[in-house]
C-alpha cells in the first residue's frame, strides 16, 4: 500500500476519532451541526415511503404523461402513443422542514381530507420504528395541522438532581420524556392522584414534594395510614399529622372548618379566592399529603360504615371546594379501585392531576388513567420494575407523558424537614388566623 493510502487512512481515522470525541463530550453541538442535518434529509427523503407503509396516504386522481401501446403494424413493430391520462396516485401529507430539539426533532404536517390527529397517534410506534428513533409523540395546535415530536434516545435513563423551587406551590419533581421539566404546580392543578406499587417510586415523589415545598411559606399536613412510619420523620416541617383513621377524621373536620372560615373571609372582602385577597388578609396555603388512600375506605365490619362515610364525605368536600381557599390535595395509594366505594370514584373526578407508576393490577391503572386516553393506559402497564420513578403523567397542558422523578432519598427529605422546621406554622395558629371582620382600612 502506498504512502498516500496510509495517509488517507490516517486522516479518516483521525476524523472518526474526532467525531466520536465530539459526540461523546458535547453531544448537543454535535447533534445540531452533524446529526440533525443528516436526520432531516433522511426524514424528508423517506416520508413518502413511510407514509405509504403507515397508511397515511390518500388516493387521488392526477393527469400523468404515459405511454400506451397502439396498433401493431404489418412489420410487427409496436407503435407507441404518448398522451396525458388520469391515473390514481398515492398522495402523502405535506411535511414542513424538520426543526431540531434538545433530544430529537419535530416537524409539522398538513393532514389530508378526512384525517384527524388520532390517525397519526395510532401509528406513532410504526413511525418511530421506521425512522429508528426512541419514540414519536403526536400533538395538534390547530385544525388541519399535526406535529410529530421525535426523541432520538430515552431522556429518562438518567435524571438530574432536584432543582430548587423558585415559585410558590410549584415544584419541579422530575423530567418528561420530551426532555422538559416535570412540574407539579398546585395553583394550576390543585389536586393530584398518585398511584403506584411498592418500590415503584411513589414515596420518592412524595419526598421530592416535601423537599421542594419545605422552604416555601406553606403549611404541610400529613395523613399517614401506615401508622406514621412514612411521614413521622418529616414531622418537624408538618403543621399536623394524622396516623390513624380516627385522627384523620378529626383532621378532616378541621380542614372543612378552615375552609368554611376562609369562605367567610373571601365573602367579606368580595373575593372569589384567597389569591384575590390583600396580602395582609391572605391566609397561608395548605398542602395535604395523603399516603395509603385506600385505608380511609377499607371497612372491616359494618360498625365502621358510618365513620368511613363521614371521612369520605369530608375529603370529597375538601377536594371540591378547597382550591379557591388555598387547600390542595396530593393523594397516594398502592391500590385505588372502584371496589373501595363510590367515594373514591367521586374523589378521582376532582383530581385533575394524575400520576400512575408501575401498578400490580390493571384496575388501579384504569382507575387512574382510564378516563384520559387508552394509549396512556397501555403505556402505564408497560412500565418495567427495573425503572423505579418512571410514571405516566397527565400534564397540565392536557396531554399525557412518560416521566421520571428525581431521586430524593429519605435522608435528604428528613434533612429538609429539620432545616426548615421554623417555617412550619402551628396548626392551632393556622386554624385561628381567620379574621371575623375586615380591618377599617379594608372596609373604607
Amino acid at each position: 500500500m502506498s504512502d498516500q493510502h496510509w495517509w488517507a487512512l490516517g486522516v479518516l481515522a483521525a476524523v472518526a476519532a474526532g467525531l466520536w470525541a465530539w459526540r461523546r463530550w458535547h453531544y448537543r453541538s454535535f447533534w445540531l451541526v452533524v446529526g440533525f442535518p443528516i436526520v432531516a434529509i433522511t426524514v424528508r427523503a423517506s416520508w413518502r415511503k413511510v407514509a405509504l407503509g403507515c397508511g397515511l396516504t390518500k388516493k387521488r386522481q392526477r393527469f400523468w404523461f404515459t405511454t400506451v401501446p397502439g396498433l401493431v403494424s404489418s412489420t410487427g413493430v409496436i407503435r407507441v402513443k404518448r398522451r396525458f391520462q388520469r391515473i390514481a396516485v398515492d398522495t402523502k401529507p405535506f411535511m414542513w422542514l424538520p426543526l431540531p430539539t434538545r433530544h430529537g426533532w419535530r416537524v409539522t404536517l398538513h393532514t389530508l381530507e378526512g384525517q384527524i390527529p388520532g390517525d397519526y397517534a395510532d401509528v406513532a410506534e410504526r413511525l418511530a420504528h421506521s425512522w429508528g428513533v426512541h419514540a414519536v409523540r403526536v400533538s395538534s395546535d390547530k385544525p388541519g395541522r399535526v406535529r410529530l415530536a421525535a426523541t432520538m434516545r430515552d431522556p429518562l435513563v438518567t435524571v438530574d438532581q432536584l432543582p430548587a423551587s423558585t415559585e410558590l406551590l410549584k415544584v419541579t419533581v422530575g423530567r418528561l420524556e420530551t426532555g422538559g421539566p416535570w412540574v407539579v404546580d398546585f395553583k394550576t392543578v390543585p389536586h393530584w392522584l398518585n398511584a403506584g406499587a411498592t418500590q415503584s417510586g411513589k414515596s420518592n415523589l412524595a419526598n421530592a414534594l416535601i423537599v421542594g415545598l419545605a422552604p416555601q411559606p406553606v403549611a404541610l399536613v400529613g395523613f399517614d395510614l401506615k401508622g406514621g412510619v412514612e411521614f413521622t420523620p418529616y414531622a418537624p416541617r408538618l403543621s399536623a399529622l394524622a396516623t390513624s383513621r380516627a385522627e384523620c377524621g378529626g383532621l378532616l373536620d378541621d380542614l372543612v372548618a378552615l375552609m368554611t372560615d376562609r369562605m367567610g373571609v373571601c365573602r367579606m372582602a368580595g373575593a372569589r379566592n384567597i389569591w384575590q385577597l390583600p396580602p395582609t388578609l391572605r391566609p397561608v396555603p395548605v398542602v395535604v399529603l395523603v399516603d395509603e388512600l385506600a385505608e380511609l375506605y377499607l371497612m372491616a365490619d359494618k360498625s365502621e360504615k358510618d365513620e368511613i362515610a363521614k371521612t369520605s364525605t369530608a375529603l370529597l368536600r375538601v377536594a371540591q371546594l378547597g382550591r379557591a381557599f388555598g387547600i390542595y390535595l396530593f393523594c397516594c395509594g398502592q391500590r385505588i379501585g372502584s371496589d373501595l366505594g363510590p367515594g373514591v370514584t367521586a374523589l378521582r373526578a376532582q383530581c385533575s392531576g394524575r400520576i400512575c407508576h408501575r401498578v400490580n393490577d390493571p384496575e388501579t391503572a384504569t382507575m387512574t388513567l382510564g378516563d384520559l386516553d387508552p394509549a396512556a393506559l397501555d403505556s402505564a402497564r408497560a412500565i418495567a420494575a427495573e425503572t423505579p420513578g418512571v410514571a405516566i403523567v397527565a400534564s397540565q397542558d392536557g396531554q399525557w407523558y412518560r416521566a421520571r422523578s428525581f431521586y430524593v432519598s429519605e435522608a435528604a427529605a428528613e434533612y429538609a424537614a429539620h432545616a426548615y422546621a421554623g417555617l412550619a406554622p402551628a396548626w392551632a395558629d393556622v386554624m385561628a388566623a381567620q379574621p371575623h371582620e375586615l380591618p377599617d382600612s379594608q372596609t373604607a
